[in-house]
């Protein structure tokens, strides 16, 4: 008998388990790690006392593995993943990938497309009403409510609706999980679970609770985009566990009802999560096709915190961790990296200590904690909010500890830095140290695009801000004698970035001598702010017009900007700046982008003594890489 959790009926037998508590049904390969929902979820339900089997990735084609384990005691839980199904199966360009990191040997297609409503519909078709189903994930969670479907370019009901599920729970679910739990074993029956925080359900209309705030219905924010921004906004709003209120949106017949958000983990809650007995690999099932590739990300990474308050507009973390931030003590993640000193294949050197938002250990403010935080505002964006206390002394001291452990020669940081927080503190120690001790060569950063009013539609610092920490990036490294530089993120066709930004951009990119490798087109997933505005073309806050690059032609010219150094783009881009009257960027000029013959030698601009690469499956800072688990920023 392994430490794994059962994965086959024999598995079961040998535990002397002859119907599990739960059945957990998850899109991703069985990896047991805390970077995996799936894994932390059974480890709580374990510690619970109740016993979980796994079934991860079973074929949805035939009704074989989904009776497995038989109908569990007191639910069903399905979950599509780490990411969205559709993301991992999908490029911005709605082309199909050829690999998925959360799969064995990295190949796709070991789940379906819409992973939880599938796997819901073949439980129900073999199990009927009998057993209850659960659903939660970072799938679930970002399309609890009606929301627009980029795929499909329509706006689907609730996930809950079309998967025929009994409860969803949204954000971290620790919290709802046990309790949930707890009422099911206690016999009460699912129609009956109504005041759980941090789930969802639908009833009767005539059972709406009071009080709630109700978003327009899934027939309105269908037909009407004005309907929809307005909902996106109310829900948003009420994203907050201190003052959120229930919100309902009716879907014909039903009520949706999401309670108010599940309470952050306490400190001693949080670590008491990384005590659990985790394998912290993939089953060895596994092995014989070449493992998981998304354990190789994390093996050898710590995770010190949840949530961010840093809010993009495009990122899904505000509406599924929150934005309140959650940490590990400090004794915790040391302990965490003492054991992983241990394994048989760590090399002296820890990959990260981060999270959504490495440099993140306070509230942004003392009002956020007994107020929650600003309705509508952001607490870095367009700049620094005056109530917002910057403090880096608790995560250098972290970081100090942890590079005096006996076997750990380095401790990088790569998850995504905010830099405008970082200047924001006036005592430079953190920055200093960062550049001296945490940087592996190359030190990523998103300043995303570099026209403001494009920013101010991410939700985004001004480019001022990374202009001032790249000057003082690069003095530091310059002063401590190392060869070290930044890799900035890039977002084409995001929407408000018109053709001129694009050109502005590449402008920006030329006199920076910077040469983006790959670019990131905008991804529309569901749930976020800016997905609101690419679907209605309204900012839902101000209900103005916003201008949405659709056009597959605009969104390839938007891209070529980016990389007008290679020579395959010079026709686009010709193209595209005759387009917009900018004739006097097409040349042999300096400040020229491309040349005006077909087959003339470009100027690139100042010499780069590096590639500026970039993650090649990067979508959107809450899954900002597939094959990152944790949804860096």
């Amino acid at each position: 008998m392994n430490g794994f959790l059962p994965v086959t009926a024999e598995e079961l037998a040998e535990r002397g388990i002859t119907q599990p508590d739960f059945v957990y049904v998850c899109g991703d390969a069985y990896v047991d790690h805390p970077s995996f929902g799936a894994a932390i979820i059974c480890r709580i339900l374990e510690r619970e006392g109740y016993s979980v089997a796994m079934l991860a990735q079973p074929d949805w084609k035939t009704d074989r593995d989904f009776m497995r384990f038989g109908a569990p005691r007191l639910a069903f839980l399905v979950s599509a993943g780490n990411i969205d199904s559709m993301v991992a199966h999908y490029t911005s360009a709605k082309k199909r990938r050829s690999d998925d990191a959360y799969s064995p040997g990295c190949k796709a297609g070991r789940r379906p497309d819409r992973a939880v409503t599938v796997y819901c519909k073949k439980i129900r078709s073999i199990y009927g009403n009998d057993v209850p189903i659960l659903i939660g994930g970072l799938e679930a969670s970002l399309r609890r409510f009606a929301h627009y479907d980029y795929w499909d370019d329509s706006v689907h009901p609730s996930v809950l609706l079309e998967s025929g599920a009994d409860i969803l729970s949204f954000g971290m679910g620790e919290h709802s999980m046990t309790e949930l739990a707890n009422l099911l074993n206690d016999g009460v029956p699912v129609s009956e679970i109504r005041d759980v925080r941090g789930t969802c359900y639908l009833c009767d209309p005539s059972e709406t609770p009071f009080g709630a705030a109700e978003c327009p219905s899934y027939e309105q924010v269908r037909d009407k985009k004005e309907a929809y921004a307005k909902a996106c906004r109310i829900q948003y709003d009420q994203q907050d566990e201190v003052y959120g209120k229930r919100i309902i949106q009716r879907h014909g017949d039903k009520m949706l009802v999401q309670n108010p958000p599940a309470l952050s983990l306490t400190q001693e809650e949080f670590d008491a999560v990384y005590t659990l007995p985790f394998m912290r690999t993939y089953h060895p099932m596994y092995e014989a096709e070449g493992g998981v590739p998304a354990i190789k990300e994390v093996r050898f990474s710590i995770t010190h915190n949840r949530g961010c308050f840093g809010f993009c507009n495009f990122c899904s973390i505000a509406l599924h961790q929150g934005r309140r931030m959650t940490t590990r003590s400090e004794e915790s993640v040391i302990e965490e990296a003492k054991y992983l000193t241990t394994l048989p294949d760590f090399k002296g050197y820890l990959h990260d200590v981060g999270g959504p938002t490495a440099n993140f250990r306070h509230p942004s403010c003392r009002k956020q904690l007994q107020h929650g935080l600003c309705r509508g505002k952001k607490c870095l964006a367009p700049e620094p909010c005056k109530n917002l206390e910057v403090d880096h002394q608790d995560y250098l001291r972290l970081l100090r500890k942890l590079r005096a452990l006996p076997k750990i020669k380095r401790v990088f940081i790569r998850s995504g830095i905010r830099y405008d927080y970082l200047l924001a503190d006036k005592n430079d120690e953190f920055f200093r140290e960062l550049v001296r001790y945490h940087v592996s060569g190359q030190l990523k950063v998103a300043p995303e695009h570099c026209s403001n009013h494009v920013l101010d539609k991410m939700g985004k610092p001004h480019i001022e801000y990374y202009k001032a920490f790249q000057k003082r990036f690069y003095e530091l490294t310059k002063s401590m004698g190392k060869e070290q530089y930044l890799v900035p993120y890039l977002m084409s066709s995001h929407p408000g970035s018109t053709l001129k930004d694009a050109a502005e951009l590449a402008c920006f990119l030329k006199s920076e001598g910077i040469h983006p490798e790959q670019v990131q087109d905008f991804y529309p997933t569901p749930g976020t702010i800016s997905t609101c505005m690419f679907h209605t073309g309204l900012d839902p806050y101000t209900m103005e017009p916003v201008y949405v690059p659709r056009s597959a032609k605009e969104k390839a010219e938007q891209r070529a900007m980016l990389q007008y150094y290679k020579p395959e783009n010079y026709a686009v881009i010709r193209q595209a700046l005759i387009k917009i009257g900018r004739r006097d960027l097409i040349g042999s000029g300096p400040k020229c982008l491309v040349p005006d013959a077909p087959h003339a030698q470009q100027n690139t601009g100042r010499p780069q003594p590096h590639s500026q690469k970039k993650n090649a499956g990067r979508t959107h800072a809450g899954q900002r890489g597939r094959k990152n688990p944790r949804g860096k920023k």
